[in-house]
């Protein structure tokens, strides 16, 4: 394996420059630094991580620990924040917890012990009390669900928000049978979603039936499941609003299995503009939520904490607004 001695010995300068310079150190100068890491590509050399942190040098690595990578949620910011650290030199490492929060743990304790630049989480709905004690021996930041317990600082979308527009629309254009399908209110983005719906539904001036299927919000199969029990009362609901993207993806594959004829049998508002949405019988009628940006927006706040030093203590709350893109699967009831 090449060593630092081996590149000091190439350019005929000591061990210690050749440390400073591939660590970056401002008592090198730019010309030695360039020098330096020329030669120490074309030798071949790879940095020791862990001897680099032994001898107090820090680590570029972050860790981001989400529930599910499938959700395109989490595939997304996961592309987002990658681009972003490494424009300063950062490089993203991934953990995927399941919503199982001893599994979270582990996450944490592995990368608290190779002592990480920082950690951006999605958190679970009950995070264990180590979790957090661990957690304050590291940079760290929420995003899309905020735990009490985990810290004062978050980045999300208003899910309650998103949610009450949704239902609104629904009741605007003449819905008063209407089932809410999300996830469980042990979860925070669940708890403010159905809020939102429940707000919304409470503005009426009619007497509106609602009808709540919360679940697991990574389950595509809940979905469809929740779909199937309710279109098996007698009396069922005209129209669906979902509050989570992987519930929105089984409940219209359950509807096309169905095959029924929507809006026309049922209206439907999904949650998240998937590619194939627009597309999808009518074009889905869904809310929209700027995921990318999001994340972009916490990669670059929490780089200049890194960067400088800054206070990861003091409670910050930066939350983006969803938007209800309205297209062909919501339309007033065929009996209205």
């Amino acid at each position: 394996m090449v060593t630092i001695k081996d590149i000091a010995a190439i350019l005929q300068v000591s061990p210690s420059t050749v440390g400073r310079a591939l660590a970056d150190d401002r008592r090198i100068s730019a010309e030695m630094k360039r020098k330096v890491n020329e030669a120490a590509t074309q030798v071949g050399y790879v940095a020791n991580q862990a001897a680099r942190m032994m001898r107090g040098v820090e680590s570029n690595l972050v860790g981001l620990i989400v529930p599910d990578i499938r959700n395109s949620f989490y595939s997304t910011i996961a592309h987002a924040l990658s681009r972003c650290l490494l424009s300063a030199n950062y490089q993203l490492t991934l953990c995927e917890t399941d919503d199982d929060r001893l599994l979270e743990l582990r996450h944490i304790k592995e990368l608290t012990s190779v002592n990480v630049a920082g950690i951006i989480l999605v958190p679970s709905a009950k995070p264990l009390p180590d979790s957090a004690r661990f957690l304050k021996m590291t940079p760290h930041i929420q995003l899309l669900r905020k735990q009490q317990l985990l810290g004062e600082q978050w980045f999300g979308i208003d899910d309650r928000r998103a949610l009450y527009e949704s239902t609104m629309h629904i009741l605007s254009v003449g819905h008063r049978r209407i089932a809410y399908i999300g996830g469980t209110e042990a979860l925070p983005t669940g708890a403010a979603r159905v809020q939102g719906f429940r707000e919304a539904v409470k503005t009426s001036s009619h007497q509106i039936d609602t009808y709540e299927e919360l679940g697991a919000p990574s389950s595509p199969e809940f979905g469809r499941e929740a779909v199937r029990r309710l279109l098996s009362l007698k009396e069922r609901p005209t129209a669906l609003v979902i509050g989570a993207v992987q519930n929105t993806s089984g409940v219209i594959d359950e509807i096309q299995d169905q095959a029924l004829s929507v809006p026309r049998d049922i209206s439907v508002v999904g949650f998240g503009d998937e590619l194939g949405y627009r597309w999808w019988g009518p074009g889905l009628t869904t809310v929209q939520l700027p995921v990318s940006q999001l994340a972009t927006a916490c990669g670059l706040w929490f780089l200049h904490h890194l960067q400088n030093k800054g206070d990861l203590d003091t409670p910050y709350s930066f939350i983006s607004p969803p938007q209800l893109i309205v297209r062909g699967s919501t339309a007033a009831p065929s009996n209205h």
